[in-house]
């Protein structure tokens, strides 16, 4: 009786020696190389913005606090960063293996409806280099931050006697009022239902639920000379642009 009141005030002396058989949580997320990539990728994205109104992708910017239009979850957008992330070197790149049109090959011409819902073709511009460059969606940060950037540098786009076509699957509407909210001077395309997308095979990230953001510089005669796709560094597509269309 002794023996068991004693005890009875000291529980801890009736327990085994508490065992762990796997690493602390905070070593497990802490391994070199995830650490290494989401540092990466953090210094490579840019300052969040916050939006009002319905649900959109953010471009340039993993957003874990809801989800997004295309329906990705918190936890798979943190299992891509810890698991299934490709390596940083990856985000940036010219991606001719990825993409069904490869430099070197002719443009497939396609028809799309522009901001005032006028019909478009890419052959239109035949005789003049074109840049087209295909982005995730109107109004978000990455996208904004891209077609501002575009319109900063058009006069020199048109020095080079270039025009600028960009893409996405918003539709006139949207396009319309994008163009006019930042003041674009270049023309914006419907791609509803990603077919032009599709066919001209634009790598998406992120499991293939965010769009890719990806740039094609066409000489006069419709052939592709290079093209360049960058997720997370919006601004460097029109540097980029730039260098080859005055080399051309």
């Amino acid at each position: 009786m002794a023996f068991a009141a004693s005890t009875a005030c000291r529980p801890s002396l009736l327990l085994p020696p508490r065992q762990r058989s796997s690493p602390p949580r905070s070593t497990l997320l802490c391994t070199p190389s995830t650490a290494a990539f989401r540092g990466a990728l953090i210094s490579a994205t840019p300052t969040p913005t916050t939006t009002t109104g319905r649900n959109r992708i953010v471009c340039g910017k993993v957003n874990l606090c809801r989800r997004t239009r295309r329906g990705v979850s918190a936890s798979a957008l943190i299992a891509w960063l810890l698991m299934g992330s490709p390596p940083a070197a990856r985000m940036a790149r010219a991606a001719d293996d990825d993409s069904q049109v490869s430099k070197g090959s002719a443009a497939p011409n396609f028809t799309l409806r522009d901001q005032d819902g006028r019909t478009v073709s890419l052959s239109k511009f035949k005789g003049k280099p074109v840049v087209v460059y295909f982005y995730p969606a109107d109004e978000t940060p990455g996208c904004t931050k891209q077609a501002c950037a575009f319109r900063d540098s058009y006069e020199k786009f048109k020095k080079a006697g270039a025009e600028v076509i960009g893409i996405s699957g918003d539709d006139a509407a949207s396009h319309k009022e994008f163009k006019k909210k930042y003041k674009l001077p270049f023309t914006l395309l419907s791609d509803e239902g990603n077919k032009v997308r599709k066919e001209w095979g634009v790598p998406a990230d992120l499991f293939g639920t965010l769009p890719g953001r990806q740039t094609y510089v066409l000489d006069k005669n419709g052939v592709v000379q290079y093209i360049y796709n960058n997720q997370f560094q919006p601004e460097k597509h029109i540097g980029e642009t730039l260098k080859i269309l005055q080399s051309l």
